[in-house]
């Protein structure tokens, strides 16, 4: 890619690896607070629970509070487990509490971001909630490579509307021609930097059959950022 002065990335999946931490900090609240079940049983019934409340909170069909509540009591009740929701409200409160305690980076994230911070400027896009997301990337280092980080708490909106994209833009003092889009989900990352006229680089962490994605840049991993840009 040619011209491109500023580097706008995802965060979750992306440079942090919300999966690994977030089960860690699973094993973590869950003995904390003597709930005996298996943890991988948990982890198991959780993921697709997550992801799809995830995908209703990025168009608007949940609330934060609903979110963070009914992942946990659906994953409960679909084990058979017995949990006052009393309870289930304590979790999810450690969960966010704990959740930046563990602070894994995909791999190769280090590699590439101390490559490009000398010729590029770099920038955070994220629709992660805003306490947490900001103590991920104090907590792991990452804020220094930075010059902006946009929160869809902070706009109100998330990805892939694409005001959050303009706001992005306007904050880092950029513009769209010489500005591309890393992330690693297709409907938030890719379709909206595209429908500002953005370039981007998805990058494939969940190693779907990405075949049919047409006129696409894909990567599999991280570092092969270093021979696009």
């Amino acid at each position: 890619m040619e011209n491109i002065k500023d580097i706008f990335f995802d965060l979750d999946h992306t440079l942090w690896d919300f999966d690994k931490n977030s089960d860690l900090t699973f094993y973590k609240i869950l003995e904390k607070n003597n709930i005996n079940i298996d943890v991988l049983d948990f982890l198991d019934s959780y993921h697709p629970i997550n992801r799809a409340y995830w995908n209703l909170y990025r168009v608007d069909k949940v609330t934060k509070s609903h979110l963070r509540f009914y992942r946990l009591y659906d994953t409960f009740k679909k084990l058979n487990f017995d949990i006052s929701e009393q309870m289930i409200n304590k979790l999810a409160i450690d969960y966010i509490e704990h959740l930046s305690d563990f602070n894994h980076l995909i791999p190769n994230t280090l590699l590439i971001l101390d490559n490009l911070q000398s010729k590029y400027n770099m920038h955070i896009i994220t629709n992660g909630f805003k306490e947490v997301q900001k103590l991920k990337l104090e907590k792991s280092n990452l804020s220094k490579y930075f010059k902006t980080i946009t929160i869809s708490e902070d706009v109100g909106v998330k990805k892939p509307d694409k005001f959050i994209f303009n706001h992005a833009i306007k904050k880092a003092n950029a513009t769209i021609q010489n500005s591309v889009m890393i992330g690693d989900n297709y409907n938030a990352d890719i379709i909206g930097a595209h429908d500002i006229g953005m370039k981007s680089i998805y990058f494939n962490f969940h190693k779907t059959d990405e075949k049919e994605r047409r006129n696409v840049v894909i990567i599999e991993d991280l570092k092969d950022i270093l021979q696009i840009l």
